[in-house]
């Protein structure tokens, strides 16, 4: 029979205890697009191809988030065609960047209107302009991959619009670099209508 060490025993296991409480975490902040699931359809009414809608617009749908990180400041939207490369690069299809969005933020509502500076402060770009782009493949491919990314930020952001949708988007994005406290993502599928 062997000699056990209570005392040591004891305080091995509170170590045990403690470390894997100090690892418990905070659930990770989630975000869900109203209209279609994650990975899902995107709906035609918030896209390019809903009726009445201009070229390169569209009706932007409501966006909802949850378990946001604790000394949240200001959340960056950014919503982008993955399956753009533009100009033989890396960057891919501006359809939205909305930042500075207030760190107090649950949401965004349905149909947010046009104009670089939005109501509650923050500004928004896209390449049709100062609005959202809605989803717009074209009928005749294969459907694309519109990613919502959502990011919680320690500040909000030094960063006013640019010459373009591009230069602004990479601007914003070099500006939240040592911010993010958070990031959720939502995915769509969308090819207009034959």
């Amino acid at each position: 029979m062997k000699n056990v060490n209570k005392g040591n025993l004891i305080v091995s296991t509170l170590i045990v205890v403690s470390a894997i409480s100090l690892n418990a975490q905070a659930p990770p902040m989630t975000m869900t697009v109203a209209g279609f699931p994650d990975g899902g359809q995107v709906p035609v009414k918030y896209s390019q191809a809903a009726p009445g809608v201009a070229t390169g617009e569209g009706l932007s749908p409501a966006i909802t988030w949850t378990n946001v990180p604790a000394g949240t400041q200001s959340f960056v939207l950014n919503m982008h065609d993955m399956d753009v490369a533009r100009n033989k690069t890396t960057d891919d299809q501006a359809h939205w960047i909305v930042w500075n969005i207030p760190g107090t933020a649950t949401g965004l509502p349905e149909g947010v209107p046009k104009g670089a500076k939005l109501a509650d402060g923050s500004y928004q770009f896209s390449a049709t302009g100062q609005m959202y782009r809605g989803p717009g493949a074209p009928a005749n491919g294969p459907q694309h991959h519109y990613m919502f990314e959502l990011f919680a930020l320690d500040t909000k952001l030094d960063v006013q619009p640019g010459a373009d949708a591009f230069e602004t988007r990479a601007n914003v994005m070099k500006a939240l670099q040592g911010h993010v406290l958070g990031k959720a993502v939502y995915g769509g599928l969308f090819k207009r209508p034959q």
